[in-house]
């Protein structure tokens, strides 16, 4: 019953944290002149608007199921690039927003975890369910980061590539899935000293 608990637990702040990732990634593209998110009705926090049946239910649930951890992903917000004011770093301003978020979620809660003995009006348990938040929404924007189509890092990532360099990112959009795979399957590890120190210095707490 706990497991179950936890589970759901879990979840719910997933998908809580995946919501504003896709909302801020819509809100940064109609700020850039694309509303391709407003008329597709996607500039809610209703996750009903944003859940993947894979990525938010199914994913997670092998995830916790064998790691004891979950992750995913919600569907993805549309916008259309052509409509961006700025057609260099519009993309990259508008993939940035949502690890963004993500980190301004982290740092929220991270804030109260730091000042906590300044608050004790706030239960114990309020923080243990704060630690989570801020360390998967860490966990997110780290991940997301990764410059590897089609992650947001890779759109800032091609910004800031030379004109030059059409071909080395014709080779990442090609064969982005694969490389993808291979980072998750072999080198994801990576990720987690980078999120642990950044916990650290944002909540004052080992993880």
């Amino acid at each position: 019953m706990e497991q179950v608990f936890n589970f759901a637990f879990q979840i719910l702040i997933l998908i809580f944290s995946i919501v504003i990732h896709e909302v801020s990634h819509g809100f940064a593209a109609l700020y850039l002149g694309d509303p391709t998110a407003k008329y597709e009705g996607r500039l809610t926090l209703n996750p009903l608007k944003h859940v993947d049946l894979f990525g938010s239910i199914i994913l997670p649930i092998m995830a916790f199921l064998t790691a004891g951890f979950i992750f995913g992903w919600a569907k993805p917000v549309p916008y259309n690039p052509y409509n961006l004011k700025n057609q260099k770093w519009g993309p990259a301003f508008v993939g940035a927003a949502g690890p963004v978020s993500n980190i301004l979620v982290a740092l929220f809660f991270g804030m109260l975890i730091r000042f906590s003995a300044a608050i004790p009006f706030l239960p114990a348990a309020f923080f243990q369910v704060a630690i989570f938040i801020a360390f998967l929404n860490l966990v997110l924007a780290v991940f997301n980061l990764v410059p590897i189509p089609p992650l947001d890092g890779s759109k800032v990532l091609f910004a800031l590539l030379p004109p030059g360099a059409y071909e080395f990112k014709m080779f990442l959009e090609r064969y982005g899935f694969f490389l993808l795979l291979i980072f998750i399957f072999f080198l994801s590890n990576i990720t987690l000293p980078i999120v642990s120190v950044l916990f650290r210095l944002i909540t004052g707490v080992n993880f």
